[in-house]
């Protein structure tokens, strides 16, 4: 009788699983082990009902053929999966596979060592090389026209040879990185600034270089077709885009609205939720306690008492009782403090790494800790009408008889001399632009302007028009308003505090004018402290003029009425872009 069992069990595990089935999602291909199979897409029963498909012979030479030619024969390739997938689908139109499915497909053939013969043969199928003998003569001159195409794509001079298979594949990488940028400048010429995605920070590496370098003689074509400074402007996001997708950085599609996440982590929910059981368990037991014999009650009695040899019959029940609510509340007095010790061991390392990072970020938190609104948001269209009420609300202020006497002493002045910008002029204030400050409206850093430089001419013409029309697009002149709330929960649009991106440079500039001038009057005072020198040394850089002169006195002094002229009209500027 055990026999029979045995045998049935094992018959009908064998009629779960049909021999033919892979026992794994990622088996060995069978299109590379048996020959003759049809190119329809076949499919067989998963273990939890959901139809697999089964990969044939002509489907897995079709999925290595779109590899080899999205890769040009060269494993260095950047950005191929898309192209592979839309190679694959052109070969195989009747299946339907995603792209990440596709790449793990091909990825698993590459690793099989079984199939390298195969894997050759379709490699020169894909990308035909002209070292071959006599066999593959007839597939030169296909070699010598496809290079030709690739050198007029490019514009440059190509040498064929016939040993030569590198020159191929660099060629068809840069035809790869040339369809990437077309497609992201055609993505970004039509789509809002507000829904642009965030770019993100990449590595200074040589490799990251090597990209923006080869990008940049084809965005000519581009900047040169540009109109004004707003279709630039998506022409060098649209580039820099590209630039993220060819080196595979992550780039965010929710668009550039940040909010600061509320979400508590998970080892603190874990004991959070450790104290809020154990304080409904001493509720439970207290009530049991005062003569509170309800059937819950007593359920929940006896599993906090479970395992301990302690029975509601006892004589000491109460003592017992009194016992296990006074662990309890030990326990919780243990799980506060390992939050506290958490908490603070997290916000020292936070702020470790602020400072190395960002330090002026981090005395600003010290100075101002941060309130997070963890309540409803105000109605987006009263913090507007409120806003606006103070903002672009037109004001009739008095004109005293002062103002004409201010208008007739101007009106000697010789006008300034035309401004004419150059490209370097644009290429010098870039250059002293910081990489990765936090971006305007449009979202560019000034590191694309610093590595695309083939866009300082374009840039310096634009300028120029704008500045003889005396106009300038919406986008130089709209800042991003972030709203700090000022209290806790606050839904009142009164009770937030605008901070926009324009406004912290110019307050940023004011600061740093101020804490040079304090240091200029220390030195004048006879404050001659290495910090204060170096200071000072500083400030009079690149004007010819040395501490030793007899006449520093005077040098600084003028030094100091510049920067107070120089804050003066940058505190003008903030009401007035307001």
């Amino acid at each position: 009788m055990i026999i029979i069992i045995v045998i049935t069990a094992s018959r009908a595990r064998g009629a779960a699983r049909p021999p033919s089935s892979p026992l794994h999602p990622s088996s060995p291909p069978a299109g590379l082990v048996s020959a003759g199979s049809s190119r329809a897409q076949q499919s067989a029963p998963a273990t939890d009902g959901v139809r697999r498909m089964r990969w044939t012979t002509q489907m897995n030479s079709n999925a290595l053929r779109a590899y080899f030619r999205a890769k040009g024969g060269e494993t260095g390739g950047f950005a191929y999966r898309a192209r592979m997938h839309r190679l694959f689908a052109e070969l195989e139109p009747s299946v339907t596979v995603t792209e990440q499915n596709l790449a793990d497909r091909v990825r698993y053939i590459l690793r099989s060592n079984t199939f390298e013969f195969e894997l050759e043969r379709l490699r020169r199928e894909a990308v035909p090389s002209s070292g071959e003998n006599a066999a593959a003569e007839d597939t030169a001159p296909q070699l010598a026209e496809q290079t030709a195409n690739v050198d007029a794509v490019v514009n440059r001079p190509v040498v064929v040879d016939s040993n030569d298979d590198g020159t191929v594949a660099q060629e068809l990488e840069l035809e790869q990185m040339r369809s990437t940028l077309e497609e992201a400048i055609v993505e970004m010429r039509s789509m809002p600034l507000e829904n642009r995605p965030r770019l993100p920070r990449i590595a200074l590496s040589k490799r990251n270089r090597a990209v923006v370098r080869a990008l940049n003689p084809m965005l000519v074509t581009y900047l040169e077709a540009s109109r004004d400074l707003c279709e630039t402007d998506s022409i060098l996001f649209g580039a820099a885009l590209a630039v993220c997708r060819i080196i595979g950085a992550k780039v965010s599609t929710a668009g550039r609205a940040t909010g600061h996440s509320s979400a508590l982590p998970a080892w603190r929910r874990r004991i959070e939720e450790r104290i809020a059981r154990a304080r409904a368990l001493i509720g439970r037991l207290i009530c049991f306690r005062s003569g509170n014999t309800r059937p819950r009650i007593v359920r929940t009695v006896r599993m906090a008492l479970a395992g301990t040899n302690v029975s509601l019959s006892q004589p000491d029940i109460m003592q017992k009782l009194t016992e296990c609510i006074d662990d309890l509340k030990q326990r919780i007095a243990a799980w506060g403090k390992r939050i506290r010790r958490y908490t603070e061991r997290s916000t020292r390392f936070n702020q470790n790494r602020l400072f190395q990072s960002d330090q002026k970020r981090l005395y600003k938190s010290l100075e101002r800790p941060i309130v997070s609104g963890t309540g409803p948001a105000p109605n987006q269209a009263d913090t507007v009408a409120f806003w606006r009420s103070l903002w672009s609300e037109p004001v009739n202020h008095n004109e005293g008889p002062w103002t004409e006497v201010v208008v007739s002493q101007c009106a000697g002045i010789t006008p300034m001399d035309p401004v004419t910008i150059t490209p370097d002029d644009v290429a010098e204030a870039v250059r002293r632009a910081p990489n990765w400050k936090s971006p305007g409206l449009d979202g560019l850093h000034h590191y694309w302007l610093k590595g695309f430089m083939v866009c300082h001419a374009g840039l310096a013409r634009q300028f120029q028009e704008a500045l003889n029309q005396k106009s300038l697009p919406s986008l130089f002149t709209t800042g991003i308003t972030h709203l700090v709330p000022k209290d806790q929960g606050a839904i009142d649009p009164s009770k937030y505090r605008p901070i926009t991106s324009w406004r912290i440079r110019i307050e940023e500039r004011i600061a740093k004018a101020r804490a040079l001038m304090g240091r200029l009057i220390c030195f004048r005072s006879g404050n001659t402290r290495p910090r204060i020198v170096r200071t000072v040394r500083m400030a009079f850089a690149g004007t010819n003029v040395s501490l030793s002169q007899p006449d520093i006195m005077q040098k600084l002094t003028e030094r100091i009425d510049d920067l107070q002229q120089r804050i003066a009209a940058w505190g003008k500027l903030i009401p007035r872009y307001a």
